[in-house]
């Protein structure tokens, strides 16, 4: 199996706080990796650190085996890198369209002489990129391809988080990250995200996922590989069926001693 991403030694500190501690990960290329652990875990710091929002305090991160740490979001997005947020940051008064070509920017062209004098190209980009923003809707589901140019405030929670991998997979990444993706929804739209986030890895064998979740059913589901967080530092690593045997784990969030 090809190794696609891995950090070593990640240790991110704000002041005092150590948020992610001398972190050490190895992700394969076509896996879904589980991030699981209590909050203030450093799970979405991991993230913040993967894509640029936060700096390292010290270790690195490679991506293909080069060193990207340091890199800004925007440069972090071109090597292949997207990700989702656990609160929305859709607009919901724009479009389908508009929020999902929103994680394309670029590949838009927005000069204005551009646009104006070269109609013949601007109307060849339209068409191309509604048939992207198409394709990648109606994987989830044809109604929401229907519903393509509708204002987002119409849509309910599942469809907005299936917008939201949208706009994330628009890019092609190598590499996706899925903050909580099933936040706010109910016990049977997360299954049927689940379903969803398994036809994505499914129609693109290539790319690695890795979720945060706090659902450990989901993860029994979707994970191949889960690492476990407490403190900002890995206290367990496995398959879903060795890592709920680990004490810990089961103290956490299975109740058990």
């Amino acid at each position: 199996m090809t190794l696609l991403f891995s950090s070593k030694d990640v240790t991110v500190k704000f002041g005092g706080l150590v948020a992610v501690h001398a972190l050490s990960v190895n992700i394969h290329a076509g896996r879904i990796t589980g991030l699981i652990g209590p909050n203030g875990s450093g799970k979405t710091t991991f993230f913040n650190a993967i894509t640029g929002l936060c700096p390292l305090t010290s270790g690195y991160i490679a991506l293909d085996g080069k060193d990207i740490s340091g890199l800004a979001p925007r440069a972090v997005y071109h090597v292949g890198i997207t990700r989702t947020f656990q609160r929305s940051r859709l607009c919901l008064s724009l479009s389908v369209f508009d929020n999902v070509m929103v994680g394309r920017q670029n590949g838009l062209q927005f000069g204005l002489m551009e646009n104006l004098v070269r109609r013949g190209r601007f109307r060849l980009d339209l068409v191309r990129h509604h048939e992207r923003v198409a394709a990648l809707l109606n994987a989830f589901s044809p109604d929401l391809a229907n519903r393509i140019f509708h204002p987002l405030h119409s849509l309910n929670m599942i469809d907005r988080r299936r917008i939201e991998v949208c706009r994330a997979l628009i890019a092609e990444p190598k590499l996706l990250l899925l903050d909580e993706p099933s936040a706010g929804m109910t016990p049977d739209e997360t299954r049927e995200f689940m379903d969803d986030i398994l036809k994505v890895r499914e129609n693109n064998p290539q790319m690695s996922i890795i979720i945060i979740e706090h659902e450990m059913e989901v993860m029994r589901r979707v994970a191949e590989h889960c690492i476990v967080l407490n403190h900002g530092r890995k206290v367990s690593e496995g398959t879903f069926e060795q890592i709920v045997r680990d004490p810990w784990v089961q103290e956490a969030y299975l109740g058990e001693a």
